[in-house]
């Protein structure tokens, strides 16, 4: 099947991470099939969403049978393309980003980071969770072709020059943990994750509507 990623809405695109680590669990414990009930209630989407994400890639599974795990699971490993791994930069070495060094999304076998940049001389030429700090100034010198996603954690007015500076150097996505709201050439792909905004979001709802409201 050839498929075109264009026509696959971002909401779906977004929640096929989510679909890929339930399966690498269900094949872990040695299941065989799985139901859209079952991954409905695993993943907390509704059955009538997973089916209508799983349309978009052809006849995954069959009516009274539910879906076969090995198949989903090498399906959404080549679809994701898990087989391949993406190196990533993270800008930033504060309290969260030096987080991030530590966990190095371990879970995400795929996906990796290489190398930080920061400014503090004391983190400089160190490693961090095994992974190698430089001096933000030499950006240009280190960063290379072959890493195309960043991730920003610095303070928001760094965001945009450092930004252009990424920019300039090819990178192609950027996870922007920044309150800042970057201007980018829309080629680049950015996801801007403002933690604060997300927690006032979670207080405000838990306020203002049940959970049978929300549904």
């Amino acid at each position: 099947m050839n498929l075109d990623h264009s026509k696959i809405p971002q909401a779906t695109a977004k929640r096929l991470p989510l679909y890929y680590r339930f399966l690498k669990n269900l094949h872990a414990s040695g299941k065989q099939r799985v139901s859209s009930a079952e991954l409905s209630d695993a993943v907390k989407v509704d059955s009538a969403t997973i089916r209508r994400d799983f349309s978009y890639f052809g006849a995954l599974g069959k009516k009274g049978y539910g879906y076969n795990v090995n198949y989903l699971l090498s399906f959404f490993r080549k679809t994701l393309d898990q087989d391949e791994m993406t190196n990533v930069t993270l800008i930033g070495v504060g309290n969260l980003g030096t987080a991030f060094l530590h966990y190095n999304f371990i879970k995400n076998n795929n996906t990796k980071i290489s190398m930080a940049f920061d400014i503090n001389e004391s983190k400089i030429g160190k490693e961090v969770g095994g992974v190698p700090v430089y001096d933000l100034n030499d950006l240009e010198k280190h960063l290379t072709n072959d890493i195309p996603v960043a991730i920003l954690t610095v303070p928001a007015q760094a965001a945009q020059p450092i930004t252009d500076r990424l920019v300039a150097l090819g990178i192609k996505g950027i996870l922007n943990f920044t309150p800042a709201r970057l201007n980018v050439p829309e080629h680049i792909r950015i996801h801007h994750i403002d933690l604060a905004v997300e927690l006032q979001s979670l207080v405000y709802f838990l306020k203002h509507y049940s959970m049978t409201e929300e549904k």
